[in-house]
């Protein structure tokens, strides 16, 4: 497979197949383990804005969402070894797609009421999208690439009831412009987890002129192995540019990402502090 811009394998092929079978098949043999790391972080911050704002059911943006995985983890409790196993498992396999999105529907709605949340997916994949919306995993989509464009009013309607912004390693394909615009009416509380190979800082400097604190979480996080050699000596020439150590964390074969809170109102360090309790 190519490398990107970045320099990363490009998987962009994933993201074009009309379920995620693909997706699951592909990145399960590079042990892509993120959102499953970043699932206990996500409850505890869904946990704290509920508990200060009383707001029973918030509205939860996933940047970068694609299949809509995140959504699907905290909606139905599942595990990503859960979905690997499932979507390269031989029923599923045999399922056509409708059958496959309705075996999905089924199982989303057996849990329904066990997790309040409105999840709402932004991504410029549109078959990603559509299969998200299609198997309920979120209730609606923002199929828009705001690095180049402003949202439509429609869009920006539903930007306009976020509540908490999640992503898992779009930032470096999205900048401070798409967050920002995210950013601008809602005020949401965030939470990005982002490849140490990209900064947050561009992010988080934009983020301040809105009033945002933003604070790092204690750790870092697996997100998955190297795809080939090439990937890996570019990444590490990258990060070896932009003045990052990786010594007994990429240079042993795994990318990683460190979590960034952003918060209003200067209350970013506050919140990042009650996450360096959770325990991936």
């Amino acid at each position: 497979m190519p490398l990107d811009s970045t320099g990363k394998i490009s998987f962009d092929h994933i993201y074009a197949e009309p379920d995620p079978r693909a997706f699951f098949d592909t990145l399960g043999g590079v042990g892509y383990h993120i959102p499953q790391l970043a699932k206990p972080y996500f409850t505890k911050l869904i946990e704290e804005y509920r508990a200060e704002r009383g707001v029973a059911e918030p509205t939860v943006l996933d940047v970068g969402c694609s299949y809509g995985v995140n959504a699907v983890l905290q909606r139905c409790d599942a595990t990503m070894d859960e979905l690997y196993d499932y979507y390269t498992g031989e029923d599923a396999l045999a399922l056509d797609h409708d059958s496959l999105v309705a075996a999905d529907r089924k199982w989303v709605r057996s849990h329904a009421g066990t997790e309040e949340i409105r999840f709402i997916g932004l991504d410029n994949s549109g078959p990603a999208l559509a299969y998200a919306k299609s198997a309920g995993f979120v209730d609606e989509i923002i199929h828009a690439d705001l690095e180049q464009d402003d949202p439509t009013p429609e869009q920006q309607d539903l930007l306009s009831d976020v509540d908490l912004v999640i992503s898992t390693g779009c930032i470096g394909y999205v900048t401070d412009r798409t967050i920002a615009r995210v950013a601008t009416e809602s005020r949401p509380w965030m939470a990005h987890f982002v490849l140490r190979m990209f900064s947050y800082e561009p992010v988080a400097e934009t983020l301040a002129e809105q009033g945002y604190e933003t604070a790092g979480v204690d750790g870092v996080f697996r997100q998955r192995r190297f795809a080939s050699d090439e990937e890996r000596t570019q990444i590490l020439d990258k990060l070896a540019s932009a003045g990052v150590d990786p010594d007994g964390l990429e240079s042993d074969g795994w990318l990683y990402a460190q979590l960034y809170i952003s918060r209003p109102a200067g209350a970013g360090t506050e919140l990042a502090d009650v996450l360096n309790a959770v325990s991936a």
